[in-house]
C-alpha cells in the first residue's frame, strides 16, 4: 500500500482566478482517464468483431457516417447497441459496487454477495415462470425485485441507523434465501420456461438492442451524477457515523441516498443484460489499487467496470473458438479468482 506522504505528492491544489480553490489527484485522474480510453479502445475493437469483421479504422470511419450500407448497418443497427449496453452495465455494476462497499466499509460488501443481484433475479423469474412475461415485463420483474430487496434489506439492518457489519449479515442471509427462492422457481418451470430463465439469469449482452440502451442510459445518466455528487459525503461515511456527523454528512440521509440510487443502478443493470457477476466486487477494488487513493474511487470504479465488462465480453467472443459464451460465463472465472486472492490478501493482512 502506498505510504499517507506518497499518496500527498499526488495531490495538488488548483486555484482559479475567481478566487475558487480545489484538490486534484494527479494519479487519480491519469488512471481514470487511462481507463476511458481502454474501454473506448475495447468498445470500437468489440464493434468490429463478428463473423463480419472489420478493422478499428472502419469501425470510427462508419461512426462518424462514412461507412458503407452495409457498414452502417451492422454498426449501428446490430453491434453498437450490445457495445452501449456493456458500457452502462459495467459502469453501473462499478458505481453500485463501490457504493456498497463504502458503506459497509467491507470490500466484499457487493451487491452479488449483499443479494441484490438474488432479488432481481427472483422478481425475473417469478415474471417468466408464473405469468410467461416478454422481455419488456422480464425487464420490470427484475428491477422490481431488485429494488424490494433493497427495501428489505435496509429495514432488516436498521436499527438506530444502519451500519457496515449489519448490512453485510443481512445482505448475506438475504442471499442464501433468494438463491433457494430461485432454484424453487426453476423447478417449478415447464421445459420452455426453465430454459429461458437458466439463459437470463447466465448473464450475456447477446441480442441487446437501442429498447435496452435508452431506459439504461436515462438511469445511468440521473444517478450516477447524483452519486458523484455525494463523493465527498461518502468518503467521509468511511470514516464511521460519529466522524462524518461531526464533519456536517447527514449520515442516515446520504446513506439512504446512496444505497437507493446504487440498489437502482445495479436493479437496471441486471435487468438489461442478466445477472453479470462479480463486476460490481472487483470493479471498486481494482480502481482503488490503480489509483492508490482513499475513499471509494466511483469515477474509476466506474471506466474499471465498463472496461472489464467490454474486455471481459470480447474473451467470451474469441477465446473459445468458435463457441461463444455468454459473458456472464467469463466474468464468474475471473471474478471467483479474483475474489479467492482477496480473501486471501485480506486475511494475511488480518483483516478478516
Amino acid at each position: 500500500m502506498k505510504a499517507p506522504q506518497d499518496t500527498a505528492k499526488s495531490v495538488r491544489a488548483v486555484r482559479t482566478a475567481g478566487g475558487f480553490s480545489f484538490r486534484v489527484d494527479v494519479r487519480a485522474l491519469v488512471v481514470i482517464v487511462l481507463l476511458a480510453l481502454v474501454a473506448a479502445a475495447a468498445a470500437v475493437v468489440l464493434t468490429g468483431s463478428g463473423d463480419y469483421s472489420m478493422t478499428p479504422g472502419e469501425v470510427l470511419t462508419t461512426l462518424f457516417g462514412n461507412g458503407t450500407f452495409q457498414q452502417e448497418f451492422i454498426v449501428t443497427d446490430l453491434r453498437l447497441p450490445r457495445v452501449l449496453v456493456g458500457l452502462l452495465v459495467g459502469a453501473a455494476l462499478g458505481v453500485g459496487g463501490a457504493v456498497f462497499q463504502s458503506v459497509s466499509r467491507n470490500p466484499l460488501g457487493s451487491p452479488d454477495v449483499l443479494g441484490f443481484g438474488q432479488g432481481s433475479a427472483v422478481g425475473a423469474l417469478t415474471v417468466i415462470v408464473l405469468f410467461h412475461g416478454g422481455p419488456t415485463e422480464v425487464a420490470a420483474g427484475a428491477v422490481a425485485g431488485g429494488v424490494l430487496t433493497g427495501v428489505a434489506v435496509y429495514l432488516l439492518a436498521w436499527r438506530r441507523g444502519v451500519h457496515g457489519y449489519r448490512l453485510v449479515l443481512v445482505g448475506i442471509g438475504a442471499a442464501a434465501m433468494l438463491t433457494a427462492a430461485i432454484h424453487y422457481l426453476i423447478t417449478k418451470a415447464n421445459l420452455v420456461d426453465a430454459t429461458r430463465a437458466v439463459v437470463w439469469m447466465t448473464g450475456s449482452l447477446d441480442g441487446r438492442d437501442w429498447a435496452q440502451v435508452w431506459p439504461l442510459l436515462a438511469v445511468c445518466g440521473v444517478l450516477v451524477p447524483l452519486v458523484l455528487g455525494h463523493g465527498r459525503a461518502l468518503r467521509m461515511l468511511e470514516m464511521g457515523d460519529d466522524a462524518a456527523h461531526a464533519l456536517g454528512v447527514r449520515v442516515e440521509r446520504t446513506r439512504l441516498v446512496l444505497l437507493g440510487c446504487a440498489v437502482i443502478l445495479v436493479a437496471v443493470a441486471t435487468a438489461a443484460a442478466g445477472p453479470i457477476v462479480f463486476v460490481s466486487l472487483s470493479a471498486p477494488q481494482v480502481a482503488r489499487r490503480l489509483t492508490r487513493s482513499p475513499g471509494p474511487n466511483l469515477a474509476a470504479a466506474a471506466c474499471t467496470g465498463a472496461a472489464l465488462l467490454l474486455v471481459a465480453d470480447w474473451t467470451a467472443m474469441n477465446a473459445f473458438g468458435d463457441r461463444q459464451l455468454p459473458v456472464g460465463v467469463v466474468t464468474g472465472v475471473l471474478g471467483g479468482c479474483y475474489l479467492l486472492w482477496l480473501l486471501v490478501s485480506e486475511r494475511k493482512a488480518g483483516r478478516i
